[in-house]
């Protein structure tokens, strides 16, 4: 069968921005999910975005699809045919609706399930005939902002569309997609390049419209970008703050990127620089500029649209727009200073922070509370972590986080700062928050992991408290990221803290509840770590060999099911796993449940028995210290020792001898190798079950 390259553009008013992204990928994922459901076969598929279009590129796509085997199963010979042979009006019927005689129709002769059956052959579709109606699934599908009619017609879509491309090879594809017939002719930018541009085939996509000013691939215009704006920051004596979320969002303004630079006045910068990087990026999608020591520069970057024959006007008009923004900034932050930050706590009354919950100022006194507790359980200051709790969200009525919520927390600490507040205290002001997502960086004072469990702990408890247990699609609270969040502190700080006992803490801060919610909110935060885990690699069977034991510490979790999944990469590993399993099955049996302890060397009749025992006291003295010290790993790897004395005694050993007082001695014994294993984890969960 013949293929042939296909390219499909479809040309729109400017899409939402934060969304292109997303809508190129799903556009490209559509089209591979349509054809592969038409058995069309494909190659490559290259996805395309820019602010004014939609675009895939796909290689090698089958013209035409397989042809189909349509089969019908009719009525059952004994009813299709009468006494004499004759057709039946349920043999006519049936062939009356596949289109022919009844003697076309063949019979399957299977006993009692004998009936007519109709097969044909039916030739597969030509993809020219086939692709309009695949791209408009395609479309259908895509997760659009509300959709919107235009003009006269009644089809939807995100943005009124212009034009649309579909060729294959150097054909077009003739039909129409959402009212718009398709042709060969795309558009290039709308100022710099009006006219049509006129597309020979597939190949020539990504340089006619370069040549129009328009630079279509998605990733090649960010990076495009990022070394433009990175350059003209250099250029000044700088280094450019690349968001990424605002490079992808400038990225889908523009069609043909130009980085210029601009400044302000320098006395702005008296402003805390967080304050003005939000206005510049959230209000005017420019990029800041910082000098080498992190220090803010009075420059910024911004992206313009086109190629100016009078730049310098570009940017002028450019800081003109910028300087209301900032003073409006300046402004803001003149006014919160009027007062401080402890003025505005009284205010949190007024704010309902759940409506079964209280107030924020409810939740600042839960907070202050459990800090303190927290605090001087991990070492920290109790009088700081109790002062940052009563001060954690003040600054959310502040006249600056009101504009710019991101940056609560962030003026929180400053406002704390300029106010005379402790050092720490204004730092966990804004560490409260940290990790804010995944890999982020955590708090580095203890008062800032006193706040910010404190700040988890309590809306864990409080939410699931009243019955608003999270689901897989909907978290409305962030339940999830703070059970994430409240992890990580936890065990990459080496915070050695009971789960159970920090959420009773938090639990006790709070009235009546609907839900008894420490149990609850225990269960869900360790099925978190164990998420955490499968993420990293590590099995469910590593898992659960360590919560067999019930702990309830998050950084002793982390240390034995790191030390598991060690040993289980260790020759003996597997070996020792069958051998605890069968210990634990004969153990199950015992009538007496023997001690580790109740072991008599005198009753021993076999030298296997003599050794597993030799080898069992020496490794206890061992092994004490390095549990002692938490030394899982080093533990386990003692204990691989085991594996010879241990096949030995099951090879010539009869543990269940006649002789009572020979029985139980030989089922203490395995007590106490079990129990040796069973201070780090009960290894015998990592045999794979049957």
């Amino acid at each position: 069968m013949s293929r042939a390259n296909l390219l499909i553009e479809l040309g729109t008013e400017e899409l939402p921005p934060k969304a292109l992204r997303a809508l190129r990928d799903a556009f490209a994922d559509g089209m591979r999910r349509e054809l592969a459901a038409a058995q069309i076969t494909f190659g490559h598929v290259a996805a395309y975005a820019a602010p004014r279009r939609l675009a895939v590129q796909i290689d090698d796509a089958l013209t035409r699809q397989p042809d189909q085997i349509e089969e019908k199963a009719g009525p059952a010979l004994a009813a299709a045919f009468d006494a004499d042979g004759q057709p039946t009006p349920a043999a006519l019927g049936f062939a009356r609706s596949c289109g022919v005689a009844v003697d076309a129709l063949e019979r399957h002769d299977e006993g009692k399930r004998s009936r007519l059956i109709y097969r044909a052959t039916r030739p597969g579709q030509s993809l020219r005939d086939l692709l309009p109606q695949l791209v408009e699934r395609a479309l259908d599908t895509l997760p659009t902002p509300k959709r919107m009619r235009w003009g006269a017609g009644r089809h939807e879509f995100v943005r009124p569309i212009h034009w649309l491309v579909m060729l294959l090879d150097s054909d077009v594809v003739e039909g129409s997609v959402l009212g718009v017939p398709a042709g060969r002719q795309s558009r290039g930018h709308r100022f710099l390049a009006p006219d049509p541009v006129v597309l020979d085939q597939p190949a020539d996509y990504l340089e006619r419209l370069m040549a129009a000013h328009v630079v279509a691939d998605f990733d090649a215009r960010r990076a495009r970008i990022a070394e433009g704006v990175a350059a003209a920051a250099a250029a000044l004596g700088g280094e450019a703050v690349l968001d990424d979320d605002l490079l992808d969002e400038v990225t889908a303004l523009t069609e043909w990127p130009v980085p210029l630079a601009g400044r302000f006045e320098a006395h702005f910068l008296e402003v805390p620089a967080e304050a003005l990087m939000s206005s510049m990026r959230g209000h005017q999608k420019y990029f800041p500029v910082r000098d080498a020591q992190g220090g803010l520069l009075n420059h910024f970057i911004t992206v313009a649209n086109l190629e100016s024959r009078d730049p310098v006007q570009v940017i002028a008009g450019n800081e003109r727009v910028i300087r209301p923004r900032l003073a409006d900034a300046a402004f803001f932050f003149e006014q919160d200073r009027k007062q401080p930050l402890a003025a505005r706590r009284e205010a949190l009354r007024t704010v309902t922070y759940q409506a079964e919950l209280g107030s924020l100022f409810d939740k600042t006194e839960r907070l202050a509370a459990l800090s303190r507790w927290l605090a001087e359980r991990i070492g920290g200051d109790v009088a700081l972590a109790q002062r940052a709790g009563m001060l954690s969200k003040c600054d959310l009525m502040s006249e600056m986080v009101g504009e710019f919520d991101e940056l609560q927390g962030i003026m929180g600490a400053h406002y704390a700062r300029l106010d005379g507040e402790a050092d720490e205290v204004a730092s966990a002001l804004r560490e409260q928050y940290l990790p804010a997502f995944a890999g982020d960086v955590l708090p580095t004072t203890l008062t800032g992991c006193a706040l910010g469990l404190a700040d988890r702990l309590d809306t864990l408890v409080g939410i699931f408290g009243m019955g608003q247990i999270p689901t897989g699609s909907r978290d409305p609270y962030g339940l999830r990221r703070a059970a994430i969040g409240l992890l990580r502190i936890l065990i990459e700080r080496g915070l050695d803290m009971d789960l159970r006992e920090m959420l009773g803490q938090a639990r006790a801060g709070y009235g009546a509840l609907k839900v008894e919610p420490v149990e609850p909110v225990f269960a869900y935060v360790i099925e978190r770590l164990r998420a955490i885990y499968e993420d990293q690699g590590i099995t469910s069977e590593v898992f659960m060999a360590v919560m067999a034991r019930a702990p309830s510490v998050p950084v002793d979790i982390d240390r034995r099911v790191h030390a598991v999944n060690h040993f289980r990469h260790l020759p003996e590993a597997m070996a020792l796993a069958a051998a605890n399993k069968r210990v634990a099955n004969i153990l199950a049996k015992s009538e007496t449940a023997p001690g580790a302890s109740a072991v008599d060397p005198a009753l021993f009749k076999e030298a296997a028995e003599a050794d597993l025992f030799a080898a069992l006291t020496d490794l206890q003295a061992v092994v004490a210290p390095l549990v002692a010290q938490a030394d899982y790993q080093g533990t386990l790897a003692a204990l691989a020792t085991l594996r010879a004395p241990v096949d030995a005694f099951f090879d010539t050993v009869l543990v269940n001898a006649e002789d009572p007082a020979l029985r139980a001695n030989r089922f203490a014994l395995l007590a106490r190798l079990h129990a040796l294993f069973w201070e780090v984890a009960d290894i015998s969960l990592l045999c794979p079950a049957k």
